[in-house]
């Protein structure tokens, strides 16, 4: 008998990186799943990989709507659920100057503000002793350079996971958080050209202690760490980040 069997959770973003890792860990497990993305191309190639196994739904986070649609898709299809993991994001790097009124309303829209309202939606199909996990980010304290638009609304996410923690332990549902620093994805978490992407990797590489980057089956390990084995755990943020957030000194 797997280690989820029973279980049923909704993965938001999660057609690839991360969330790929995290619906992989449920279904490996024997958890019932239902998973978001926005790319049709994303959800079709997950529907291909994963057939039967899962439950599909195209969802733009950022729009209301779509979160309304998800709502009612989540209660038709598995009822209550023992697990959300609110996985999805955006992130693209360029100095304060050069950010952009839209720009910085993609990264609020999408990272803060679709976060918020999905937790708000699908919260009362979280059963008692079931769980919430946000993805966050290394970037959602401190100051690093280009990378404030991204940072704030990773702040934001961070704050509205602690708001929820609170307010959700009255339905008996726990709120915690991963903090992801540089992680192997197909996009390496960035809308930037290919170039861009190879030089923010080697830079992942020289910061972090480990002097590596993670892997998504390491991230997708802490989440649902936090979402089925971490019982007495709430409105707590787990780094895996290779030591970068901690600041722990690399031998020379």
């Amino acid at each position: 008998m797997g280690k989820y069997e029973g279980k049923k959770a909704v993965v938001i973003g999660g057609t690839h990186g991360i969330g790929a890792a995290i619906v992989d860990g449920l279904l490996s497990g024997g958890a019932e799943v239902l998973l978001t993305g926005r790319n049709e191309k994303n959800l079709a190639a997950v529907a291909e990989r994963l057939g039967p196994s899962v439950h599909v739904v195209r969802v733009d986070a950022a729009n209301l709507a779509d979160l309304d649609e998800l709502r009612g898709e989540v209660m038709h299809r598995l009822g209550g659920v023992d697990a959300l993991f609110v996985n999805h994001g955006y992130a693209r790097l360029a100095p304060y100057e050069q950010v952009t009124e839209e720009m910085y309303d993609r990264h609020f829209n999408v990272n803060a503000k679709g976060a918020f309202f999905a937790v708000q939606r699908l919260a009362p199909a979280v059963r008692s002793g079931g769980s919430i996990v946000f993805t966050s980010s290394i970037a959602d304290a401190g100051g690093s350079p280009g990378m404030m638009a991204y940072a704030g609304s990773k702040a934001a996410l961070w704050s509205f996971a602690q708001g929820f923690a609170s307010e959700l332990l009255p339905q008996g549902v726990r709120v915690n958080a991963v903090s992801p620093g540089f992680v192997d994805t197909p996009t390496m978490g960035v809308d930037a050209s290919d170039q861009l992407r190879a030089e923010f990797s080697v830079i992942g590489d020289q910061v972090t202690p480990m002097k590596r980057h993670g892997r998504p089956d390491e991230v997708a390990a802490a989440a649902l760490f936090l979402a089925f084995d971490a019982t007495f755990t709430t409105g707590a943020k787990l780094p895996v980040d290779g030591g970068l957030g901690q600041r722990v000194k690399a031998p020379d």
